[in-house]
């Protein structure tokens, strides 16, 4: 049920610590309409303040946990690792059916998952600002590729 099915996106996110900001995630997926979230580390989506925070839209679209860090299997698309080394998002960077990674909040993604990504993209910041809270930055993305996809207005 994770697979992505069309030009839908995953969303992976790799040990987020905070069980607040899975549920903004989660919120942001549906909005933005992604295939689902799958999240990886002791953090159930499914805990009650991960449900709170997401008011409820783990019943909208598929969530699931991962006992490993490994990127979903299967019909999934190419990982496109949301990292500060990587290149700056532009537009065409996000190819159909790609699973969206962010690592956690502190330590991003694992090294070993960024060996496995098939690009690296950095969202374009202020000079002096050095990151994002992690749902405000799978919301930037989601939106990026939504524009980017021509679905700048309402579903």
């Amino acid at each position: 049920r994770l697979a992505t099915p069309g030009r839908a996106r995953l969303v992976f996110l790799g040990r987020p610590a905070r069980l607040g900001n899975v549920g903004a995630v989660i919120r942001a997926a549906a909005a933005a309409g992604a295939a689902g979230v799958v999240t990886t580390g002791p953090h159930d989506p499914w805990h009650p303040s991960a449900v709170r925070g997401a008011a409820g839209l783990q019943y909208a679209l598929p969530v699931a946990r991962l006992e490993d860090d490994a990127l979903p299997a299967g019909r999934a698309g190419p990982p496109l690792a949301v990292d500060p080394e990587g290149h700056p998002l532009a537009a065409g960077d996000i190819p159909a059916g790609a699973v969206l990674a962010f690592g956690s909040e502190r330590r991003g993604l694992s090294p070993e998952l960024l060996s496995r990504a098939h690009r690296r993209v950095a969202i374009p910041m202020t000079p002096g600002v050095s990151s994002l809270n992690l749902a405000t930055a799978v919301a930037v993305v989601l939106y990026a590729w939504r524009l980017d996809a021509g679905h700048g207005g309402r579903s």
